[in-house]
């Protein structure tokens, strides 16, 4: 599916404001639910309908499931039921166990929960069948409404439901997230760190364990005093390892949330223990500090109140941070603002945000690895003025997120490893080109490239100006994709692709009354006296003749031969009389436009093939002339490139053309007619193309 760069100005974060309403009839959710109660009926929800196709994209239901109301599954349904607390999340026939996990992070902070599960909802006497939650995607809040059908089998939820079996906001909010993500089966797999910026908007940060800091202890209890979200998981070695138990009780693969650190009185001693919930509601650690162990009986029944320690089987358990350290592998923070959590004051964070794309042919330039296609990517430019307060050096973290990878799993999509670079700009503007980065070091980089949504690392670095290239590893891999740029001080940025500029030479006019004529000239002249008659004009069809009779002897170009539409829109290019020909006169200054064209051509084709690569397009037109910015060198590779990323000579020559074609038009309406001023010239540019 082809991806368009969007606007790639950098914009700050919204306002805090009402979340967009996303209902394909365009009203929001009290309208939709004030509309069911004058009805007398049950919101059903066409976006999201109670059939296979919401369910899942690649198989069928294994069993047949039923849809059924909360109503109609139990008496006397709730909503909330004494609070949405943690035990309220339990995992059923769903591999989404990073999404419960973050779910169960999410009821630590209920200011936080308050914004994702609206709390004026519920079964009474003002009950529609329509509920509604709030999710961040890619710098906004969307308000996303469902009704309350849910999938059954033998009377009982299949998917995420509350261990109190008549309580249904988190078997709803798993709904509502799954439609948001265009299905249940969407679902499957994923980092808790991913759910955690969808219901925060925060910044994430992952840690290894057995390579984090010292302090790692006061990090993570800074992380929760914080109200951030806080998962962890062990790492498999093979997919067979893929959720098998290990003999302490833990699973591999297997994303559980931190909920509690504290430490406790033992023998006289303080021991660390850390609170971890499996989101399957059991299964849990059976070492030192667990449930039943002989720990707990030297601990005083207050302290054990205090901890909230309990001996049930509910998934959730203490064990000691030596341990956790031991057995865990990954730690993933969602920050809700990104205030370090090794510092101890905090900071009021300045945040830029860009959006772009990367397209096959054009800026899916793949990672440094890749350098004759790396520069193509798009490119941010960064003006670090301040320095922190009393530092020598400007902290910034840089978060790469790829966009709606999720939803488009149904169409192929997967997780495509990306990252980033950072170098020291040198002075000018303009994107940089290839030689640039052959021979210039990045002076950052993020930590690794992965197949996660957001890559995000902290950095500090001297004040100047940066150039910041976002990038798959592999190039001609597209996505959408969201740059978000938190900074202690005001830095500024742009992105580098902005501008459009045409820099032609004046024509010159055609003169019948030439000088003494050159050899070159004397053969085209006999060629058109040949061809045309004694008018000495030619049309589209006799230009193609005498142009591919001429280029054929030209032994430094290959090409298969110039179309007939080339020749036409050459002549609407030199006709100055209006007359549908060519006069020998406009083919001579045509010649000359041709000779310059063709040699640019072979500068770019450097195999001599007769054809160039597109992602050369940028340099090759800047040399004719032409800067254009990312969105039009998109549709134009769209438009000239094979499914090889190669533009042929003859593409490149029309190209071209109604390049300059529309420029001149562009030119001549912009000083005939002031309404054109509001035109600038890149949109007219993208006009003139399409049509």
């Amino acid at each position: 599916m082809p991806y368009l760069l969007r606007d790639s100005k950098p914009r700050p974060p919204p306002l805090p404001r009402e979340a967009r309403a996303t209902h394909s009839s365009g009203k929001a959710y009290e309208e939709l639910k004030q509309e069911c109660l004058r009805r007398g009926s049950l919101f059903e929800d066409p976006d999201f309908p109670a059939s296979d196709a919401s369910l899942f994209f690649s198989e069928k239901p294994p069993v047949p499931f039923l849809w059924k109301r909360p109503g109609d599954i139990v008496k006397d349904p709730k909503f909330i039921l004494g609070g949405a607390t943690r035990t309220d999340i339990c995992q059923g026939d769903l591999g989404d166990c990073w999404l419960l996990a973050a779910i169960a992070s999410l009821t630590l902070n209920e200011k936080t929960l308050a914004r994702v599960v609206p709390l004026d909802q519920n079964f009474g006497p003002d009950y529609a069948g329509i509920f509604h939650f709030q999710f961040w995607q890619h710098n906004e809040w969307l308000d996303v409404v469902i009704d309350d059908r849910l999938p059954t089998f033998k009377g009982r939820l299949v998917f995420l439901h509350s261990a109190e079996h008549n309580e249904f906001w988190s078997a709803l909010l798993e709904k509502a997230y799954a439609k948001l993500n265009g299905s249940y089966e969407a679902l499957k797999g994923g980092s808790t760190i991913e759910a955690m910026e969808d219901f925060t908007g925060g910044v994430g940060e992952m840690y290894e364990v057995k390579t984090a800091p010292d302090n790692f202890y006061e990090i993570l209890e800074k992380a929760l005093k914080r109200c951030s979200m806080v998962g962890c998981s062990i790492d498999t070695s093979s997919a067979a390892e893929s959720e098998a138990k290990t003999p302490f009780g833990l699973i591999k693969g297997h994303a559980y949330s931190v909920t509690g650190i504290d430490e406790v009185s033992y023998r006289g001693q303080k021991v660390q223990l850390i609170r971890i919930r499996n989101p399957w509601g059991q299964v849990e650690w059976n070492g030192p500090w667990s449930d039943n162990s002989l720990e707990w009986r030297l601990v005083s029944p207050s302290e054990q109140k205090r901890l909230s320690q309990t001996a049930l089987d509910d998934g959730e358990f203490w064990m000691k941070f030596e341990d956790f350290k031991v057995h865990f592998d990954k730690v993933e923070i969602c920050n809700l603002t990104p205030d370090a959590l090794e510092d101890s004051t905090a900071h009021k964070w300045e945040v830029t945000i860009h959006e772009g794309s990367w397209v096959r042919g054009s800026t899916a330039g793949g990672c440094r690895n890749f350098i004759d296609t790396f520069w193509t990517n798009p490119q941010i430019k960064m003006h670090l003025t301040e320095t922190d307060d009393g530092q020598d050096d400007c902290t910034f973290i840089a978060a790469l997120m790829q966009k709606d990878r999720r939803k488009l799993r149904k169409f192929g999509a997967e997780m495509l490893s990306i990252g980033y670079s950072i170098y020291e700009s040198p002075s000018g503007d303009g994107h940089l080109n290839k030689d640039f980065f052959r021979y210039h070091a990045s002076k950052a980089r993020s930590k690794t490239y992965i197949n996660l949504r957001e890559v995000s690392n902290r950095f500090k670095l001297p004040p100047g100006d940066y150039i910041l290239v976002p990038t798959t590893f592999e190039p001609h891999q597209e996505a959408d994709f969201c740059l978000r740029i938190f900074s202690e001080k005001k830095a500024i940025t742009e992105d580098l692709d902005e501008n459009v500029a045409i820099d032609l030479p004046e024509p010159p006019n055609p003169s019948p009354q030439a000088t003494e004529e050159t050899e070159e000239e004397k053969q085209f002249r006999a060629l058109f006296e040949k061809i045309s008659g004694e008018d000495m004009e030619v049309s589209a069809e006799e230009l193609e003749y005498v142009l591919n009779a001429v280029l054929k002897n030209k032994k430094d170009i290959k090409f298969k031969k110039l179309s007939l539409i080339s020749c036409r829109n050459i002549i609407s290019l030199m006709d100055t009389s209006g007359n549908g020909t060519l006069e020998f006169s406009e083919f001579k200054v045509f010649w000359e436009k041709l000779k310059k064209w063709i040699n640019i051509f072979l500068l770019f084709d450097s195999d001599k093939s007769g054809s160039m690569s597109s992602y050369e397009l940028r340099s090759a037109l800047k040399a004719a002339g032409y800067q254009l910015n990312n969105y039009l060198l998109q549709l134009i590779v769209l438009r000239y490139s094979d499914e090889q990323f190669q533009i042929e000579f003859d593409d490149f020559l029309n190209c071209l053309i109604r390049l300059e074609n529309a420029s001149r038009v562009f030119q001549a309406l912009s000083v005939k007619n002031k309404e054109f001023i509001n035109l600038n010239i890149g949109e007219f540019i993208n006009l003139a193309m399409n049509i």
